[in-house]
């Protein structure tokens, strides 16, 4: 499992990368005063993708802390066990949810 944690966790930082670059290239085009960021007829404005952009990269970093956490437990033994009822988390949902760290019934209604 340790290894499935690795390769996603490098996939969020490729993702992130490509994000902080599509970032890059937005501010790029904001700084060079031709678009008229607010009026163009051919789309989302230059403030919309920026925020789209930037609501992808912290969740993208979110994710990325979920798996270090999760590697943390590989390390320590503890990866496939309740946080809060100390029974294992079915193998069906740490493949849905890798970096789970609570069972369904105690992760209840919370977002995980």
């Amino acid at each position: 499992m340790a290894r499935d944690l690795e390769r996603r966790r490098c996939e969020i930082d490729e993702r992130i990368a490509r994000l902080d670059r599509d970032d890059a290239v937005l501010r790029r085009d904001r700084a060079d005063g031709t678009a008229d960021d607010e009026h163009d007829p051919e789309g989302s404005t230059l403030s919309g993708e920026w925020l789209q952009v930037e609501a992808l990269r912290r969740a993208a970093r979110s994710e990325r802390q979920e798996l270090d956490a999760a590697l943390v437990r590989v390390a320590d033994g503890t990866y496939g066990i309740c946080l809060e009822c100390g029974r294992p988390i079915p193998v069906e949902r740490l493949q849905a949810r890798p970096a789970a760290d609570r069972c369904v019934t105690c992760a209840g209604g919370r977002s995980q």
